[in-house]
């Protein structure tokens, strides 16, 4: 099974059943503050709901087609990480996180996405990650900005979150910058 240790403080592993009861409970008392920038947050009813998630991130790590992990901190869940849409013709997958509010500020998310843009460009031999960011959701923004990912545009309407668009940055990392960036 996928476990990373990322450096003393953090760990990134696939989901496990016997973890939905946590990440219920992370995804819960953060509900509020996720859910203005994710679409699935209304989907997250019980740790049961999370079944199917923890199926296809498990389906997805054993076919090859990308990671979808938790990222622990000092031991404790602190939120997810995963890649989605991989494009293997062109080499090229997206990539996103959410953490809960209490672990923000301290380098938490930045320091597991570059583990794994690591092995983007490495194991997967990638050349292109993408991160895609609402226009309003900054916190996100800077994870990608301190990576060195470049901001390449903007979506107009990029994303439906329940009644209404937002707008989205879309940040692009290549395989022959990111030695230079990281």
């Amino acid at each position: 099974m996928f476990r990373l240790t990322v450096d003393s403080d953090i760990e990134l592993s696939l989901p496990e059943h016997h973890d939905a009861p946590q990440l219920f409970a992370l995804i819960d008392s953060n509900r509020a503050r996720l859910r203005q920038w994710l679409a699935w947050v209304d989907g997250v009813t019980s740790p049961d709901s999370l079944s199917g998630y923890i199926s296809g991130a498990r389906a997805q790590w054993a076919a090859e087609d990308g990671y979808t992990t938790l990222v622990r901190y000092r031991g404790e869940l602190a939120g997810s990480l995963g890649q989605h849409n991989l494009n293997h013709t062109i080499r090229a997958v997206e990539m996103g996180y959410w953490m809960g509010e209490a672990f923000g500020g301290q380098g938490v998310m930045t320091r597991a996405s570059r583990a794994l843009i690591e092995i983007a460009f490495g194991r997967q031999g990638l050349n292109r990650v993408e991160i895609r960011a609402a226009t309003g959701n900054r916190p996100s923004q800077a994870v990608a900005e301190r990576l060195g990912f470049v901001r390449e545009g903007q979506i107009r309407d990029g994303q439906w979150l329940y009644d209404h668009y937002v707008d989205m940055y879309v940040y692009g990392m290549l395989a022959r910058d990111w030695g230079a960036a990281a």
